[in-house]
């Protein structure tokens, strides 16, 4: 019970935040919410399922191109975009995974590396319909989800709120199910599980494609909340975050990567406020951190003193 009031208690307070904040930080929340649903997803991947990618860029990239482009040449608006994007990071993760999936350790690593890379670069090619480098920007009158206006600050944030609630009761069921404890006894011991009848290749997957639906939902609604697309979205840089996310707030816990977001965007933009050698400081940071809490903020609390922490 106290699981769930816990996580509950969080919604809470970011449903009141946005009458009790500034704009300016209204905003960042909401964008910090979207980017939290990608490294959610990401976590389910790393934190549970011990799966280290540095290819999932490429599945929310997948996500907010499927949604971009629904909106930008069929004229959709912005939920049916949205599902295309979420349908877009699941089926691009399950084509990455089942090649992948072969491969294991660094050898996973660098294939996922390879097919983020290899995305990027198709983006580029495919100037003409992607807009390449420059990107291109929504038009407003596709950004309309359920006859509410986008554009508007107090419904994207509403929306992002309603996304990133979505996720994280969904991912603390999942974790909680017995699926959630199979992919955890993946990551722990494979060979212990295969013994035990799991197979590794079908559980890894099954995570991984849940994982790609995660980030496909970020990429699409960060696509309609924000009315951006661009190539960026799909470097290797996006590929990184979620990983630093989850790391700083707690692989293996479900609000963690929420909090390594909040945590990441606001140390980034007080410090570039301070200094042009912002990331310096964030590197700084974070070699604290792994010193001091290597399981991260949230994980070293439950290792010391929450043991429910999920």
């Amino acid at each position: 019970m106290k699981v769930w009031a816990l996580h509950l208690g969080l919604i809470a307070v970011l449903f009141a935040a946005q009458f009790l904040l500034p704009p300016y930080h209204v905003t960042n929340l909401a964008r910090i919410m979207v980017l939290a649903v990608f490294a959610i997803g990401y976590n389910l991947a790393f934190g549970y399922t011990g799966l280290l990618s540095l290819g999932h860029a490429l599945f929310f990239a997948a996500g907010m191109y499927g949604a971009g482009l629904a909106a930008q040449l069929l004229g959709w608006t912005a939920a049916p975009a949205l599902i295309i994007g979420v349908v877009a990071g699941g089926v691009v993760a399950a084509a990455v995974g089942l090649l992948a999936l072969r491969t294991a350790g660094v050898s996973f690593m660098i294939v996922t590396l390879m097919f983020a890379q290899a995305g990027y670069l198709a983006i580029l090619y495919f100037a003409p319909v992607t807009g390449g480098d420059e990107g291109f920007v929504i038009d407003s009158a596709s950004r309309a989800f359920a006859g509410l206006d986008v554009t508007i600050d107090g419904i994207r944030y509403a929306l992002a709120l309603l996304l990133f609630t979505l996720a994280l009761v969904v991912s603390l069921w999942l974790v909680r199910s017995p699926f959630g404890r199979t992919m955890v006894a993946m990551r722990e011991n494979e060979e212990r599980a295969r013994m035990l009848g799991y197979n590794p290749f079908v559980v890894k997957l099954v995570a991984l494609v849940i994982s790609g639906l995660f980030a496909g939902a970020a990429g699409g609604a960060y696509a309609v909340l924000f009315g951006y697309v661009g190539a960026s979205f799909a470097t290797i840089q996006y590929s990184i975050l979620p990983l630093l996310y989850v790391l700083l707030g707690g692989a293996g816990t479900v609000i963690g990567p929420f909090l390594g977001a909040a945590l990441m965007f606001y140390m980034v933009d007080v410090a570039s406020g301070l200094t042009s050698a912002y990331l310096f400081v964030v590197g700084a940071a974070l070699v604290v951190l792994v010193l001091f809490a290597p399981k991260g903020i949230l994980g070293t609390i439950r290792d010391r003193w929450v043991r429910w922490l999920p």
